[in-house]
């Protein structure tokens, strides 16, 4: 069994919980690794007024014992800022004394919910479709990220556009290259193209609008052979995709060139093997971003996703009531101008999750003493090949 994670919570709320099961016993972990990683899910110009009120403070529930996981299930809790604010909105027990929320904002999960549930209350389908539960997510993934981290791996990520304003990088060759995202205020390391981002987002402040752009997530250090090219869903790539797919509003996701891929005759797209004696099979390109027939083949794995302008915005778009059916303008709710480089750190959670899980199903094992020893193993093999 590898590793699978549980969350749950309403955007307003009393907490976000999760449960992450699979752990191995022995990873020295404590609730200030994972605010750190809850702190970047908060990084990035453009970001809406809830991030200045909410700290996510985590406790940990089970599964850690003297600052080391004991290989039984993670439960993780982390409070909600605004619940007393919300109590009577979102009260457990007994009848709800607010008026119903119908006015339907589009390109949000309002309208399928409603119809997907027969709710005549948008409540019920916004308030789990919101982006605060990627809350339990990062926890999850900041569990996967030590535990990669601790077998020599990194996944770190960066911004490439914003509004349509590209970042001037070459692709990124090492985890230094990113260790200085999260100093930019976009997490984007072309100090110019960022500076011109930071006046899109200003501009689209003033017109009540909102913008949407393009990050890129790299694992650094995966061992060639995770994955599987057996059944679809056991693809590396497929379960990546999905995950970041997973994240709200991201629209897109390609790994390594992706859709400049179809553009290329083969001679070109293809990733040209070469063996040395120190290094072994090595690539002069990746194409492919790391990932060849469904599995990892040893090059950083290089993921990038679109994410989608969010749809609400102070300027409120024309919409229709959910039961009277007159034409109305949609609910505002208190959202960002740009959270891209917020995505971005969630899918480096989200990407962790998914390496890690089919790594442990790869090297097995209870604790981290066993599975170093396979993966020492499994490198020395592959040194050996």
């Amino acid at each position: 069994m590898g590793l699978r994670y549980l969350d749950a919570g309403e955007s307003h709320g009393k907490a976000v919980v999760v449960i992450v099961e699979g752990m191995p016993h022995g990873l020295v972990i404590g609730a200030s690794r994972i605010e750190e990683e809850l702190a970047r899910r908060r990084l990035g110009y453009g970001r809406g007024g809830r991030m200045r009120l909410e700290r996510d403070r985590v406790e940990i529930l089970s599964g850690v014992r003297g600052g080391k996981t004991m290989g039984s299930p993670v439960a993780m809790l982390v409070e909600n800022a605004e619940y007393e604010r919300w109590r009577e909105v979102m009260a457990v027990e007994g009848d709800i004394a607010v008026e119903p929320l119908t006015a339907i904002r589009p390109g949000h999960a309002d309208l399928p919910g409603a119809l997907k549930y027969a709710t005549r209350d948008l409540r019920d389908v916004l308030e789990r479709a919101s982006a605060r539960e990627t809350v339990g997510r990062v926890c999850a993934g900041a569990l996967a990220k030590a535990l990669l981290e601790k077998l020599g791996m990194r996944i770190l990520s960066h911004v490439l556009s914003v509004g349509g304003i590209w970042a001037e990088t070459g692709g990124a060759r090492s985890p230094e290259e990113l260790e200085g995202a999260d100093g930019d205020p976009l997490r984007c390391l072309d100090p110019r193209a960022s500076g011109k981002m930071v006046k899109k987002i200003e501009e689209a402040e003033k017109n009540g609008d909102s913008l949407g752009g393009v990050f890129e997530v790299v694992a650094f250090g995966v061992p060639p052979g995770i994955g599987s090219h057996v059944h679809w869903d056991r693809r590396l790539d497929a379960r990546l995709a999905a995950a970041v797919m997973g994240i709200q509003a991201v629209k897109g996701v390609e790994i390594g060139d992706g859709f400049r891929l179809a553009e290329m005759p083969g001679s070109r797209a293809v990733d040209v093997l070469e063996y040395t004696g120190d290094a072994g099979f090595v690539r002069a390109s990746n194409h492919a971003g790391g990932i060849e027939g469904g599995m990892s083949n040893g090059e950083p794995i290089v993921l990038r996703a679109a994410m989608k302008p969010i749809p609400t915005m102070k300027k409120a778009v024309d919409s229709v009531d959910l039961v009277s059916k007159e034409k109305v303008k949609a609910a505002v709710e208190r959202a960002d101008i740009c959270a891209v480089p917020a995505a971005a750190v969630i899918a480096e959670s989200v990407v962790s999750l998914v390496i890690a899980d089919a790594l442990l199903e790869k090297t097995g094992g209870d604790s981290m003493l066993e599975i170093e020893e396979r993966l020492e193993a499994m490198w020395r093999r592959i040194r050996d090949f």
